[in-house]
């Protein structure tokens, strides 16, 4: 089930993305999709259809959530990537935090500061927590999960170079994209057979429509569950709350004038136009 957060004037709402082509990757304003309008947030109430039906093409998707406390970031999470930015894979998770003033949703820019000038795309499989949590087994960590969905982790490379913490490369405004929707497993569905599986999900990047990132979530050294677990001993985990779970190889530059997207299969896609301020 994939819930969207939408907005048709002022008012933001939740709904089921329904009716979907299959293979369509990212909703467009000729998607023939539909939105079934819930009550409330996901987050806090057992959604209830209200009855009306949204066509996807008059809807403006927005961030599926706005996280009330924090973004989780992972750190080379892929060995690969480890490599290509010249250290080894790290023993532990490397644990960083984006605050929730850098998510943004689908369509809106990517503002580039003018203190760097080496911004990367990192594309990455998010997971929103639905519960609050403290010091979880990772046979525990499923309990707390809402869903998945797609982030880019916005990266100024420069100042990840020059500082001693990664918080003004990571956490500045608009650098962390997520959309475009959240994939909610099915009570009683495993993962395969049509069902999104975490654990085996090919991760891309798009930059003005080329393939220039890909990955698959099979490659994570820290997997989904043993992450949740892992930042629940250093963070109480709080409902609405993001994980980014790491990027695979192959990041790279983006410049002001250039769109990017970023893909999860089994989940979807979404891009965003880089500007610079």
């Amino acid at each position: 089930m994939k819930i969207a957060r939408f907005s048709t004037g002022d008012e933001l709402r939740y709904g089921i993305v329904e009716g979907l082509p299959d293979g369509e990757r990212s909703p467009s304003g000729e998607s023939p999709g539909h939105l079934i309008v819930l009550t409330g947030d996901p987050l806090y109430q057992v959604p209830e259809a209200t009855g009306e039906v949204i066509p996807l093409s008059e809807a403006r998707l927005v961030s599926p959530v706005i996280p009330r406390s924090k973004v989780i970031g992972i750190g080379k999470n892929y060995a690969a990537h480890a490599a290509e930015m010249g250290s080894e894979a790290p023993a532990e998770p490397i644990v960083f935090i984006k605050p929730n003033t850098s998510v943004i949703g689908p369509d809106a820019p990517i503002v580039l500061p003018p203190w760097t000038r080496e911004a990367h795309y990192e594309a990455e499989l998010a997971v929103v927590i639905k519960s609050l949590a403290k010091d979880l087994s990772p046979e525990q960590a499923p309990r707390v999960i809402l869903g998945y969905t797609v982030a880019n982790d916005v990266s100024a490379r420069d100042a990840q170079r020059s500082d001693t913490t990664w918080a003004r490369a990571k956490g500045f405004d608009t650098s962390c994209p997520l959309g475009p929707w959240i994939e909610v497993p099915e009570p009683g569905r495993a993962p395969g057979d049509g069902v999104f599986d975490p654990a085996n999900a090919l991760i891309r990047t798009r930059v003005d429509g080329r393939v220039v990132q890909e990955g698959s979530t099979r490659d994570m050294i820290t997997d989904v569950a043993h992450l949740i677990s892992y930042v629940s001993q250093v963070f109480t985990l709080l409902p609405g709350d993001v994980l980014l779970t790491g990027t695979p190889a192959g990041v790279g530059e983006i410049r002001a004038g250039q769109r990017v997207e970023v893909e999860v299969e089994g989940i979807g896609s979404f891009s965003n136009p880089v500007v610079r301020r």
